[in-house]
């Protein structure tokens, strides 16, 4: 059996983290999404990175060629990168991202959501009630809290340091805390 990390702790909770790809691309061949995007997925990478070390953890990218896609999906360079609304309504009509993130959300206890507005705008609607953290931008408070989710704000492309310390603690307690009997 494997050694796991000091801290770590098994748990049946599952929890995704979702993200978009980037234009800054850090290989020029075959390598895992998770390996190939830099720039603005520096730092939900590194919450992925510090959200392993307490639980089980699934990250999916959307990108731009591939659309929802696990982050051990092994991906080329692309230069369909979206950035802008317009984009994204493309992305979605040539790879319904949104109705393959619902489909696998559903599978989720824990759904971390770090994309730009527009795209968070686009995945609202099938995201599930009370099962979401929301980093995204001020417009969209309110809506989160109707929807029982929690509200970070985005701080322009980045998740910002005391975002994801915020986040980690919230999930550490989470995953800790008395699973209920059904």
């Amino acid at each position: 059996m494997a050694q796991q990390p000091i801290g770590y702790k098994p748990t049946t909770k599952k929890i995704l983290v979702i993200s978009n790809d980037s234009t800054v691309f850090l290989s020029n061949g075959f390598v895992s999404a998770f390996e190939m995007f830099g720039g603005r997925l520096t730092e939900v990478k590194k919450l992925v990175a510090r959200l392993n070390d307490v639980c089980d953890v699934s990250f999916a990218i959307i990108s731009g060629e591939f659309g929802f896609i696990p982050a051990n999906y092994v991906v080329r360079k692309y230069d369909r990168v979206p950035s802008c609304k317009e984009e994204y309504e493309e992305l979605q009509e040539r790879k319904d991202f949104v109705g393959q993130a619902q489909f696998i959300c559903r599978a989720f206890d824990k759904i971390i959501v770090c994309v730009p507005k527009d795209m968070f705008a686009m995945l609202m609607p099938v995201l599930p009630k009370g099962r979401v953290i929301a980093v995204t931008n001020e417009c969209f408070k309110e809506d989160c809290e109707k929807n029982g989710w929690t509200f970070y704000l985005r701080k322009g492309a980045r998740v910002g340091d005391a975002n994801a310390d915020a986040i980690v603690k919230q999930i550490d307690e989470f995953v800790n805390s008395e699973i209920p009997i059904l």
